[in-house]
């Protein structure tokens, strides 16, 4: 095991990854610019008042807070990797105490006319409280115990961003069972998880005795299949009883965990309602946005369904809306490049490390990043429901800017080595 992080294995800062953040930066600015762009209007570049004035403030202060990131000696990261934990989670729960409401979820801490959203440095305390974790090493005996802290660790603040009403965010840190896999976790866990969807799915689109007939039937035919088998059939029928508990406490989280308008983009994704002033209308401009973009795109500022704001929340969590609409399909496929480039980057230099520490938080970070993408590009055309998460480096806010930026520039200081 390699605990120091001072240890010299490699050729200094990664070019690559430097570039795709770059790169993602300034594709998220010229959008966001877009988006505010008033034809024959005034479009001063410097307006304070201007979202892609204040996005430039921010791109300046995570570009300095990167900088300092690459100054710090990479043992304190490790070695506060805690501390830096507890105080994320300390401001999580601080936000249920003196927070702002915004669009029904109470996750801001407002200053002045800037507002914080610690959740999204709670991924990055998450990621690096998991990589120490998993770098300290158990003794055989204490083994049964590591799944069990490290779910812990991710449950913690997925409870605190639930009682925020923040849905969409506390969905983000399930992303760490990639983590989990990797490192050692059964792939049958990762199965029932597919199955509890599977499950949850037909539970809401049609009712529990679906679903509990399908349950029933893969019993009973695992029951004959392993009749002769008794330490079997009693694992069949604890998981016969734990799956049936689940479909019957479906309907209630759902009831009393989502929001009313979340229940309603999950009911129009899953076809049993229509909401044509509501999710579906905001789906269908975002969908029209992005293919009347058509191959190459209506050409920069040119972009009617932004321009004439059908779109909702098109500098934030529809950013990518825009990007379809004035640069086609063609300039969505430069976006998907550099996000499963900077991915890819990640893990490949996760893998390559001979630092532990290094791996463990190379696959967290890549984890969130990954469900991040997916999902805001899945929400804007209709695959997932719409949670409102922000597309990495590219959303308009401070606090996502911040948090990524810090994210990744982490990892790129532990590489250097």
């Amino acid at each position: 095991m390699y605990n120091d992080l001072n240890r010299k294995n490699t050729k200094g800062i990664d070019a690559r990854l430097l570039f795709y953040y770059i790169a993602l930066v300034f594709i998220g600015w010229i959008t966001i610019y877009s988006t505010c762009y008033i034809p024959d209007g005034v479009n001063a570049l410097f307006d304070i008042s201007k979202p892609y004035c204040k996005q430039l403030i921010w791109i300046g202060t995570s570009l300095l807070l990167g900088v300092i990131i690459l100054l710090i000696d990479k043992q304190i990261i490790q070695n506060y990797a805690y501390y830096f934990y507890i105080f994320c989670l300390f401001l999580l729960v601080l936000v249920l105490i003196i927070g702002t409401e915004i669009s029904g979820a109470k996750a801001w801490i407002k200053i002045g006319d800037f507002s914080i959203q610690p959740t999204e440095f709670m991924k990055v305390a998450t990621a690096l409280a998991l990589a120490k974790f998993f770098n300290e090493g158990k003794t055989s005996a204490e083994k049964r115990y590591v799944w069990l802290i490290a779910g812990g660790l991710v449950l913690l603040p997925i409870i605190v961003i639930l009682l925020q009403h923040d849905t969409g965010s506390a969905l983000v840190f399930l992303s760490f069972f990639i983590l989990f896999y990797r490192e050692g976790m059964s792939g049958m866990l990762l199965l029932l998880v597919f199955i509890a969807g599977v499950l949850t799915v037909i539970t809401l689109k049609f009712n529990e005795l679906y679903a509990i007939a399908l349950i029933t039937a893969v019993f009973i035919y695992f029951m004959i299949k392993n009749r002769t088998q008794k330490k079997l059939i009693k694992r069949n029928i604890i998981v016969f009883v734990i799956s049936i508990v689940f479909v019957f406490s479906v309907n209630l989280l759902y009831e009393n965990v989502l929001e009313p308008h979340q229940k309603i983009r999950v009911a129009t994704i899953l076809g049993q309602t229509s909401d044509p002033k509501g999710a579906d209308f905001n789906l269908n401009q975002s969908k029209i946005a992005i293919g009347s973009g058509g191959f190459f795109g209506k050409g920069y500022l040119k972009g009617t369904q932004t321009k004439l704001k059908f779109v909702p929340e098109q500098s934030t969590d529809f950013i990518f809306c825009a990007i379809g609409e004035e640069w086609g399909f063609m300039g969505t496929l430069v976006v998907f490049f550099f996000y499963l480039a900077l991915i890819y980057r990640i893990l490949l230099l996760s893998e390559k490390s001979r630092i532990s520490f290094v791996r463990y938080y190379g696959y967290g970070i890549a984890g969130i990043i990954a469900v991040h993408f997916f999902v805001n590009i899945g929400m804007t055309i209709g695959l997932v429901p719409i949670i409102g998460i922000p597309l990495p480096f590219l959303s308009y806010g401070g606090s996502s800017l911040w948090a990524f930026t810090t994210m990744l520039f982490i990892f790129i200081k532990l590489n250097d080595n």
